[in-house]
Formats: structure tokens, sequence, C-alpha cells
């Protein structure tokens, strides 16, 4: 067994590492450590801090990032597609307003069911 051979993937590891760990390490050691109540306090999500990991969550936090993700991979899709458009034709144009046309019926099915609506 040759060490030469795998000198990149052994640098590569290492490197790797190091740019993971490095950031880590110097904001734990150089960052200011001050909390207060304000910075303790409940953010968006609406639960105290540092309470118990187990407690129930409400669904439409869950149901509203499932909605996120959703409509934000539609526009991941639509970069290619429009990056490409004079290279494919009436075809790929066609195609990419069924898929369009399937998101905004789901998106509608989503609005009038009331999934949208934050009380």
């Amino acid at each position: 067994m040759d060490l030469q051979e795998y000198l990149p993937v052994i640098l590569f590891i290492v490197v790797g590492v190091v740019i993971g760990v490095a950031p880590m390490l110097l904001g734990s050691v150089m960052g200011p450590n001050r909390p207060d109540p304000q910075k303790n306090s409940p953010y968006e999500c609406g639960f105290e801090a540092f309470e118990d990991a187990r407690m129930q969550f409400d669904v439409r936090y869950y149901l509203v990032a499932i909605l996120f993700i959703l409509f934000d991979l539609e526009i991941a899709f639509l970069f290619p597609w429009a990056v490409a458009l004079k290279d494919i034709g009436l075809m790929g144009f066609m195609s990419v307003m069924v898929f369009l046309a399937i998101l905004v019926v789901g998106f509608v099915y989503e609005w009038k069911k009331g999934a949208l609506n934050w009380e």
C-alpha cells in the first residue's frame, strides 16, 4: 500500500475538516458570550427558549415550511429552463407551462383550504 497514492484524498479530508472546524473554534474562542434576557427571549417561532425538547409543536409550522420548500423549488427548476429557453424550443416551453399550471392549481388548492391563513 503506497501512501503517495492516497495523499490527495487525505489532504482533501484534512482541508475539509479544518475549513469546517476552524470557524466554529474561532467563533467560540474569540466571540463575546454575554447572554441577556433579550437574547434569550423567543424569536420567530414563538416558543420559550431552553424548554423541554420534547414539547409539541403546532402543525402549522410544518405546513408553512413544506409549502415554502415546495414553491421555492419551483424557482430552482425555472432557472435552468430560463437559461436554455432558446435551445429547448416550443416543446420545452410547453412542458414548463404545464409544470407551472400544475403548481398554480396546487397553490390555489392550498389557498382555498386555508393553509396559508395564519391565526
